[in-house]
């Protein structure tokens, strides 16, 4: 049998640890390599849809999810000034019944310290910053900023919008700020027991240029997060976030319904972050090396669906390394990009429109997708079908 080749994941956020937990159990001699020194509990919450539970089951932590998370029955959509239901969105039992798993609603960091716990620990490196990497002959070197050099078959780069592997593809070029800023805050439930309101476990107020999306981020509801989406013309902090503040929020939602104020009212410590964008890329990989997440396609947060493709691309990822064979990386590359370069792209242009479940409609496209079972389609060069 034909020994599988040795992969590097670069990045070890959701992307890259979904990678690196099904590539070691496909059977892949796979290191997962990270800047960061370590991870802490950012407060930053996350929605995992059906099409996303349905990986972290062949990842092996569903169960675990479905009792950390909170189970809204509904995406609500009401406007920001009066209140009013714009959108009614039932999840809940409709999400088991109709996609096939469950919709939840966790804080980010609860979710990625499961996720990093499925990985091979000891081919898990932190503070290891990729600063160059080189093809050489049947192998790819990649030097660090600690001085330490590693080589590996393949190397996957789940390393985000300003992605070094991206930059080895096609050049250095900044990601482009979309105008739009994201304050983020986490508030304990306790404190909104003292107004007589309504705090729905996943409601988006929405007003003509500005919105912001609550939920709670736990299975006992005990903290509720929001983030929102504000316009700002620039950016030029030179950092990834910064500290806002409550007055800067009740300026920012001025008029806002009683509820959002109240949010505004319990806020300890709130923190802003640029929105940043690229244009859909020609080229998602190029011989050995392969992108994934927001590597190669970043998005606003609009949808709640960024980490969920970054996901979906590694599950796609593997599924197509195991259907072609890993030493046809090539070929398994170029299947892999055919079948989420669609997705990818609309679920792109669709947050950057700002428009998704703002009024009712039909959200099957997204939450009914399995990356296990669509039928693959095949590269326009290759006369081969896969199916599923």
């Amino acid at each position: 049998m034909t020994q599988k080749p040795t992969i590097a994941v670069i990045g070890a956020g959701l992307g890259g640890a979904a990678a690196g937990a099904l590539l070691q159990q496909a059977g892949y001699d796979t290191k997962v390599y990270e800047q960061a020194a370590a991870f802490s509990r950012l407060g930053a919450g996350i929605h995992l849809g059906p099409n996303v539970m349905k990986v972290m089951r062949r990842i092996g932590i569903e169960e675990k999810l479905n009792a950390m998370g909170s189970h809204p029955d509904y995406w609500f959509s009401r406007d920001g000034k009066t209140g009013d239901h714009q959108s009614r969105i039932p999840l809940g039992s409709v999400a088991l019944q109709e996609y096939g798993a469950a919709y939840i609603t966790v804080h980010r960091g609860d979710l990625h310290e499961l996720m990093v716990s499925t990985l091979d620990q000891e081919r898990l490196h932190f503070d290891k910053r990729l600063v160059d990497i080189d093809e050489t002959g049947n192998k790819v070197v990649m030097t660090f900023s600690d001085g330490s050099i590693e080589e590996a078959d393949i190397v996957i780069g789940a390393d985000g919008v300003n992605s070094r592997i991206r930059e080895k593809l096609l050049g250095p070029e900044a990601p482009t700020y979309s105008g739009w800023v994201a304050h983020r805050a986490i508030i304990s439930a306790e404190k909104l027991k003292a107004y007589d309101l309504d705090f729905e476990a996943c409601v988006k107020w929405w007003s003509e240029d500005r919105h912001m999306m609550v939920y709670f981020v736990t299975g006992d509801e005990k903290e509720y997060y929001y983030v929102t989406g504000v316009p700002e013309p620039e950016w030029n902090h030179g950092t990834s976030f910064v500290d806002s503040s409550r007055e800067e929020m009740r300026a920012a939602f001025a008029g806002y319904h009683p509820t959002v104020q109240a949010l505004i009212d319990c806020t300890e410590t709130v923190t802003k972050w640029p929105l940043l964008e690229r244009n859909p890329l020609p080229t998602w990989h190029e011989n050995r090396l392969v992108l994934l997440g927001d590597a190669c396609h970043p998005m606003k947060p609009h949808m709640a669906q960024g980490a969920a493709m970054a996901i979906e691309d590694a599950a796609m990822l593997v599924r197509c390394l195991e259907d072609v064979g890993a030493h046809q990386y090539q070929e398994a590359f170029e299947l892999y990009r055919t079948n989420r370069f669609e997705r990818a792209s609309r679920v792109q242009q669709v947050s950057h429109d700002n428009t998704w479940l703002r009024h009712d409609e039909d959200p099957a496209w997204v939450f009914g997708y399995d990356v296990y079972e669509v039928p693959l389609k095949q590269p326009a060069s290759s006369p081969k079908e896969h199916v599923a």
